[in-house]
This record gives C-alpha cells, structure tokens and sequence, in this order.
C-alpha cells in the first residue's frame, strides 16, 4: 500500500484528513509537531487518534523563537467573542503563526522522501483560508508545484500534495468525518489549554456552528 505523511494537530480538520487518507488507499504516517504552541493538550489527543486510526506517528520539536503569534506568545490576546462572520470580515487574526504550513510542509516532504511517500496530506480549508494566507488554494497549489519540481520524488513523479478539505465548510468536515468513522471525542480545537474548550476564541466558534450546521452534538460537550 502507498505511503502518505499526514500533517496531524490533534484538531478536527486534520483528523479528518489523517482518516481520508486512510480511505484513498494510503498508509498514514502522522506527523506531528510541538513548535512551542499555547498549549500542549491539542498533542495528546493527537497522539491518540494517530493510535485510534492505526497511524505511524512521528513526532518532531520545532523552536520557533522569534513568536509573532498569539499562539506562540501568551502576551498576546487571543481573540475571542467573535461570531463567524466577523471572524471572516476582520482578516488575518493574531493566531496566524508565520509561514508556518510553510514550514511544516516542508518537513513533511523531507520525511516523505526518506521514507518513500507518494503524498503528504494537510487539513486546510475554505474557512481557514479566509484569514490564514497558508491555507488557501492558491498556496496549496504553489506547494504541489515546489513538491514536484523541487524534490527528487516529485521529479519522479512519485510525491504530491493533497489537500482533500480545501472546498469543504466545517460542517461538511464534520459530515465527512462522521462518514469515515472519526472518533471526534478524541479532536481539539480549542486555542486555549482548559479542561473544558472555552467556547469563546474563533476555533470554538467555527467548531460549533460547524456541528449546528452538520445536525450532530459535538461529543466534548456530551
């Protein structure tokens, strides 16, 4: 079976993706990275859906000293209280990590050449996209070209990027995952590290009207 290296956070979209990775005939290499994020409770429910899916997981540690990112920096605010169309009125927010899916699709490729990949799969989507510039379609598209032309595998034409989600909304995420078996009690979105999601930064907003819109109750709150 092909390989795929499979960009895994712990939160809903990349659980997504690591189980439609699965289901297109792929075995998933999860990677997973601690680049000194807020908090680190998203890691463990990580760990535990790449054992959930049956997934390899590589877990790697990335210092990104100079922060510039409210998830980097708890001096800086998370946002919080806003509803979804603002959140899609107000443009890139202070969560924006920079460069990061740069980053780390780069790393994925390079773990997907050494072990003899076919893909590296990411979770971003339409309603990323329109705050995060890394998470748009143009971006991903760019990507792929730099993986094929820039990579001896891509060259070979053996190594390629998937972006599965890119033209789904959270509730059709959702609908997906539910399809594919996603064990979303096991999924954190929450920017902050509480017991409980705070239900007030832009994560938790989008989750939840993604669960309304999909018909289903979110199983952290269950």
């Amino acid at each position: 079976m092909k390989k795929a290296v499979v960009l895994l956070s712990g939160g809903l979209d990349s659980a997504v993706t690591l189980y439609a990775s699965r289901k297109m005939g792929y075995t998933p290499y999860a990677l997973l990275i601690d680049y000194g994020q807020r908090h680190k409770k998203e890691l463990e429910f990580a760990k535990r859906l790449a054992r959930e899916c049956g997934a390899h997981l590589k877990m790697i540690k990335l210092d990104l000293p100079w922060k510039g990112s409210s998830l980097l920096d708890k001096a800086i605010d998370i946002p919080s209280l806003r509803s979804a169309s603002r959140i899609k009125s107000l443009g890139i927010p202070s969560t924006y990590v920079p460069a990061r899916n740069t980053i780390f699709l780069s790393m994925a490729s390079s773990y997907a050449e050494a072990i003899r990949a076919s893909a590296v799969f990411i979770g971003a989507h339409v309603e990323d996209s329109s705050g995060y510039p890394d998470c748009r379609q143009k971006y991903l598209e760019a990507f792929d070209r730099v993986v094929r032309v820039g990579t001896k595998r891509g060259l070979e034409k053996r190594l390629k990027l998937e972006y599965p989600l890119i033209k789904k909304n959270k509730a059709q995420i959702i609908g997906l995952g539910r399809s594919l078996g996603v064990p979303f009690q096991y999924t954190w979105s929450c920017y902050e590290g509480l017991s409980k999601p705070c239900l007030k930064c832009d994560s938790c907003v989008l989750r939840a009207k993604g669960f309304k819109e999909a018909g289903l109750k979110d199983p952290l709150y269950e």
